[in-house]
């Protein structure tokens, strides 16, 4: 698996102080892509044993509140044998630390992936650029959902993500309320 960027200290790609791995390789290939450079499963450099060591170094602050998978696609073909093994290692490794992941596919097409497991909130499905939304939280695009894993795993069927902070914080936006936002 290749890579082309780790970015330290990330508050835009999943909640908290994150750190960030960008994978390369991706089939999806939507119009208006962010990242169109990590598309070719060759480019970036190759994730090796340093690689994970920086992402380790990063992970061991405790102010980190977890790593997020993008790219690229962390579930193109190329890249989920690596990316299941270092989910799996974070999870045993980190068990505090939240693990979020961003693909083109959506739920139903890879929920019995191994990796799936290891997931806390799943961002799903191809970013769709006549449905871009910059006031949306964690997404591009209106059609991809957010989904908290751990829920869902529990029901059974699809549950998003909610930050409680982050709702309250947008009720008060759109509502007449008298709490001073």
């Amino acid at each position: 698996m290749n890579y082309h960027n780790i970015t330290k200290d990330d508050m835009l790609n999943g909640d908290g102080l994150r750190v960030v791995l960008w994978v390369a390789g991706c089939s999806h290939a939507c119009p208006g892509c962010h990242n169109p450079e990590t598309w070719d499963p060759k480019s970036g450099i190759e994730f090796d044993e340093a690689a994970k060591q920086e992402l380790f170094c990063e992970l061991e602050k405790d102010y980190i509140s977890g790593i997020t998978f993008s790219g690229g696609d962390p579930l193109y073909c190329g890249n989920r044998e690596c990316v299941t093994k270092l989910a799996k290692e974070i999870k045993e490794k980190y068990p505090t630390k939240t693990i979020w992941l961003y693909s083109g596919y959506v739920y139903d097409q890879v929920k019995d992936l191994e990796i799936m497991n290891y997931i806390d909130v799943f961002v799903d499905g191809e970013f769709v650029q006549a449905l871009l939304d910059p006031q949306l939280r964690w997404k591009g695009s209106s059609n991809q959902k957010v989904i908290d894993m751990n829920k869902t795993r529990m029901v059974g069927s699809i549950v998003l993500y909610v930050d409680n902070n982050y709702e309250k914080l947008e009720d008060c936006q759109t509502q007449s309320c008298s709490c001073g936002f």
